[in-house]
């Protein structure tokens, strides 16, 4: 953007214009674009001087913004279209700016939602995809650039998510068998022997409607892997479905080897649990989803499937 700078007339009289650089407080930057069109050398007579201010662009010319790292480019207009908001307040010369090393305007946000900020910005309207995940990290995001139409949008897609959340359906279909695994061991100081053991393995494809749900379970679930607990969530398909695929604890088999043969095993916190059997996963995913409002579907599975551990379908009505 061009500023203009218009100086107060010289407290002597005169009709010199007084510009003192360490004094803007006595001066008024006024956007070149808003200055009137015969503005020009003859002000000069009447105790105003113009000035251009080269920082920022023209509000049609392309500016390029870094933030958190990522790089977008928009344009003054874009960014000035809600003045009220702190982006307005810092593109019309309001709030200072910081630059990278490249000379682009930066801002030390969350760099990859800003996209959709700015997308609000253009269209004034809130377009997410349909699998969006950081609706938390966005509303926060949103609060700090204190974009309130914005705000207001992201209040309304809460509630309307939160209805299409309450009522829901959990289907868990479980799979295990067993594997026959070989490992060294290590009897003396450069002395190994070779063996094998019978490994249960165990796997549990889970679809739900709800994709809060599965984010709970989540918070619950753990693979335990090189010795450090990752959660299950890192193993989502997509926001609906989960496959998850752990062995049970195998006897003789040393630490390292779950490692190096990238055998996982499952464990539940805050119980601190680990789950070796297909009855106590199904009984903490219970636990879990009770809690959630779920209950059992009694018209399916068939009772055997149930009881044997193979497909579990839960409902929730709110």
């Amino acid at each position: 953007m061009l500023f203009a700078l218009e100086a107060k007339s010289s407290p002597l009289g005169d009709s010199s214009p007084v510009v003192e650089t360490d004094a803007l407080v006595e001066c008024q930057f006024i956007p070149l674009h808003l200055l009137p069109a015969q503005t020009g050398a003859a002000d000069l007579t009447k105790g105003r001087t113009i000035f251009l201010h080269p920082s920022l662009p023209a509000m049609s010319d392309p500016i390029t913004l870094n933030v958190g790292g990522k790089l977008y480019t928009t344009s003054l207009a874009t960014l000035t279209s809600f003045p009220d908001s702190m982006l307005g307040a810092m593109f019309s010369g309001k709030m200072p700016t910081k630059r990278d090393s490249q000379g682009n305007c930066f801002i030390d946000r969350d760099g990859k939602v800003f996209r959709y900020i700015l997308n609000f910005l253009r269209t004034s309207h809130l377009d997410l995809p349909e699998d969006f995940q950081e609706m938390g990290l966005l509303r926060r995001e949103a609060d700090f650039y204190q974009v309130q139409p914005l705000i207001e949008a992201l209040q309304e897609k809460e509630v309307e998510l939160s209805k299409a959340e309450k009522n829901a359906m959990l289907n868990i279909t479980l799979n295990q068998r067993v594997q026959t695994v070989h490992f060294t061991v290590r009897e003396a100081p450069q002395i190994y022997s070779l063996s094998s053991s019978s490994m249960e393995v165990f796997n549990a494809n889970i679809f739900s409607t709800s994709c809060l749900f599965l984010k709970l379970l989540g918070s619950k679930l753990f693979y335990c892997s090189s010795g450090n607990l990752s959660s299950i969530t890192s193993h989502l398909q997509d926001p609906n479905h989960l496959t998850l695929d752990w062995v049970a604890n195998v006897e003789g088999l040393p630490e390292e080897e779950y490692t190096k043969q990238n055998l996982k095993r499952l464990w539940v916190v805050p119980a601190n649990k680990q789950i070796n059997s297909f009855q106590v996963f199904v009984e903490e995913v219970l636990k879990i989803a009770l809690s959630d409002g779920f209950c059992i579907d009694s018209s399916h599975p068939h009772a055997v499937d149930f009881m044997n551990n193979k497909i579990i379908r839960l409902i929730r009505y709110r």
